[in-house]
């Protein structure tokens, strides 16, 4: 692989990373796919965009467009030609068309009025769906020079993974409740003291305890993606509760009847990974008496969850992507192929992309396992649900050890202000730390470590590079990101300006603040920097 190419598998990879947060980070759907829209506008020089769902009563309806003004759009000029939309749902497999100027069905619709004389523009759509009949399509206008070449392969196949991922959102939005929101907010309203029930919320997994909304959101991902064959790959800090989410997938799945088997991959060196995963037979290595089954024969019929999955080396990266792929194997020293129907849960708190990138981790393994990522909140981004843990766990240790400790509200209070490196798991050896040392039966804000200085987990701060990779996991409310769109739409025509004058557009509006603009783009601080740069935007200093 060339560098050229290298860079585009990285970029590729990238931006799939940041569609899937900003895809997962807010209930306002509309809001959503137009950031989605705005980060396809930098990464593949895309200069309009349209997102449309089949309404209720089956009519084809754009939800989201980027390069068309808000006028426009309201008197239907981003309605896709009804040709051209009943070819990709009926036929459900994409249009391309790679120069507009040449089709009667796209010559009206399509008008890049920025497009300079040796540039082409050219139309790709693609069908959203799931895993039945297409619902709606993705589709985009980008330009090209004349006097080059462009791979619509490689672009199709980017916007169709883009399209997946689009599709997952929309189910998942449709099978939200309202109540949801509202139980939610109740729940912010509500003091500290006593702490809500976990039954109180609209979604709750079995063992998993979570009234905040991200919690919320992860709950009606498992919900949706559970009953299907989906691998799926849990994304998150260390002590976030990966394995506990695993086990919901399984026991919500068909499968639940079935094993749920587990492995620590980075736990076992590549020789002893083999062997547990496929298993060996007798005389197979030194100390190999009898023949022994691994874990996927063990799994077959249910589920079998891979954690740490971004720590194996790369030699066994390709033996493990040939079981993904043929769902058979041998064991070490057979010869007999062995077949297996195996549902896949993974885990890591890697930055996959940035690994694939450097390569240290195979792409074409990263593409299997990452059909369906569910993003695991830190306990930082999750506040709301430290009360009702840390209830939780001062209950067990009061069982165990047949104590009758209760906190005070300060004590909670004081909580919720930790940062928690650790996560959950850092969290429960806290409560179990006060428990064990507190005298009385009441453990107040004072007998807190942080209270005293006593706390040596700051010092593991900063966070990890998969949370500074994933950059800002706690998203703005809806009503926020909501009028920070307003705010965009404001701006008259704006969708309809050149990037670069949008970009300046933006920034001014902004005043010159990047984190702000890039919130208000729906794209991230980095790829704000990125685009600037791209357009030789010199950014203003007060």
């Amino acid at each position: 692989m060339s560098v050229l190419q290298r860079k585009q598998t990285a970029l590729s990879l990238v931006s799939i990373y940041e569609i899937s947060k900003i895809l997962s980070a807010s209930l306002n759907l509309e809001a959503t796919l137009r950031a989605v829209l705005n980060l396809l506008s930098c990464y593949m020089d895309m200069r309009r965009g349209v997102v449309a769902i089949n309404d209720a009563a089956g009519n084809l309806t754009v939800v989201a467009a980027s390069g068309i003004s808000p006028r426009d759009v309201s008197e239907g000029a981003a309605d896709l030609p009804a040709e051209v939309a009943a070819r990709i749902l009926s036929g459900e497999m994409p249009f391309v068309t790679e120069n507009v100027a040449d089709d009667v069905l796209l010559a009206d619709y399509v008008r890049v009025p920025d497009a300079l004389e040796d540039e082409t523009v050219s139309f790709l759509a693609v069908p959203i769906r799931t895993s039945g009949k297409p619902f709606g399509v993705l589709a985009i206008a980008r330009v090209w020079n004349r006097h080059g070449a462009i791979d619509f392969g490689e672009d199709v196949r980017f916007l169709t993974m883009v399209a997946n991922l689009v599709a997952q959102t929309v189910k998942l939005h449709e099978r939200i409740p309202a109540e949801c929101s509202a139980a939610h907010h109740s729940a912010r309203l509500a003091s500290v003291r006593p702490a809500p029930r976990p039954d109180a919320t609209a979604h709750h997994l079995a063992d998993v305890i979570g009234v905040s909304r991200a919690m919320q959101q992860v709950f009606a991902q498992v919900h949706l993606v559970a009953p299907t064959r989906s691998t799926v790959v849990l994304r998150g800090e260390s002590g976030t509760g990966k394995e506990l989410i695993a086990k919901a997938v399984h026991v919500l799945s068909p499968r639940t009847a079935g094993p749920f088997i587990k492995v620590n991959c980075a736990a076992l060196p590549d020789t002893l990974l083999e062997s547990e995963l496929f298993g060996h037979e007798k005389g197979a290595f030194t100390g190999a008496t009898n023949e022994r089954k691994g874990r996927f024969e063990l799994a077959n019929e249910g589920t079998l969850f891979l954690d740490e999955i971004g720590d194996i080396s790369p030699s066994f990266q390709a033996k493990l992507l040939r079981v993904l792929q043929e769902r058979e194997f041998e064991r070490v020293g057979g010869t007999r192929t062995i077949k297996v129907d195996v549902r896949l849960v993974c885990a890591t708190n890697r930055n996959l992309e940035e690994a694939v990138a450097k390569g240290e981790f195979r792409a074409d393994l990263y593409y299997r396992i990452n059909v369906v990522p569910i993003f695991i909140p830190s306990l930082r981004e999750r506040t709301e649900d430290v009360p009702l843990l840390a209830d939780h766990f001062l209950a067990a240790f009061n069982r165990d050890n047949e104590r009758q400790l209760r906190f005070t509200d300060r004590a909670v209070a004081a909580l919720q202000t930790c940062s928690f490196p650790g996560n959950v798991r850092e969290l429960e050896n806290c409560i179990q730390r006060l428990a064990t040392l507190t005298r009385g039966d009441i453990i107040d804000e004072i007998d807190l470590p942080c209270q005293q200085a006593l706390c040596q987990c700051a010092t593991l701060l900063p966070q990890p590079a998969y949370t500074q990779a994933r950059e800002p996991a706690t998203s703005p409310e809806d009503e926020s990101l909501a009028a920070d769109w307003q705010e965009v739409d404001d701006l008259s025509n704006l969708d309809a300006l050149p990037q670069r004058e949008r970009l300046v557009r933006v920034m001014e509006r902004a005043g010159w603040v990047q984190a702000k603009a890039a919130r208000m783009l729906g794209i991230s601080p980095r790829q704000m920097g990125y685009a600037l740069r791209k357009h030789n935007i010199t950014v203003k200093r007060f």
